[in-house]
């Protein structure tokens, strides 16, 4: 199985810090929904871990979130991509739960749903946390400059030894261009 993980907000979408509340405000990042598809086309299987503190902090609900879901997945849809499981994490900052970006586990519950295991597997996120989330785990992980990506790049410190792109679709036509 060739797995790969996706980060939400900044990544497939724009972000916003006044969180995204709505399918209205869920808006794909150009180039995002025909990079998913193109991966579903090379055989990828595409998971999404995303932390939605939004709900914790009731700014949405859950129902609202697979409203947020069922657009991305119509809209993906279109342009015969699809998401095959998406992990989310409702949780606020001091709620101490194990799931929440940095901590692994979005991350283990998708391992676990594929039975497979996360060494290698490729982690696209815009945060200094979906990186330590994927070392966590000793997947590779991979940084796009969107979303909060450029601010991320202030800790290259912490990041200077993965690959950064301009975006999604920069970052999957490298991983499509690489031989099996």
């Amino acid at each position: 199985m060739k797995l790969i993980i996706l980060d939400r907000d900044g990544v497939i979408n724009q972000d916003s810090d006044d969180y995204i509340k709505s399918a209205d405000e869920f808006i794909p990042l150009p180039g995002s929904l025909e990079a998913i598809a193109r991966l579903k086309q090379a055989g990828y299987t595409i998971a999404i871990a995303t932390n939605q503190s939004g709900i914790a902090r009731g700014f949405y609900d859950e129902a609202t979130l697979a409203a947020m879901h069922d657009k991305l997945a119509h809209l993906l849809d279109e342009q015969g991509g699809e998401i095959d499981y998406i992990a989310y994490c409702p949780h606020g900052p001091d709620d101490d739960c194990t799931c929440r970006k940095p901590l692994p586990g979005l991350l283990t519950e998708i391992g676990k749903h594929f039975g497979v295991e996360l060494t290698n597997v490729p982690i696209i996120g815009d945060s200094l946390r979906d990186i330590q989330a994927a070392r966590t785990v000793g997947a590779f992980p991979i940084l796009v400059k969107t979303g909060k990506g450029e601010h991320t790049l202030a800790h290259m410190d912490q990041i200077s030894d993965i690959p950064v792109y301009k975006d999604l679709a920069a970052a999957v036509d490298t991983l499509l261009s690489k031989p099996d």
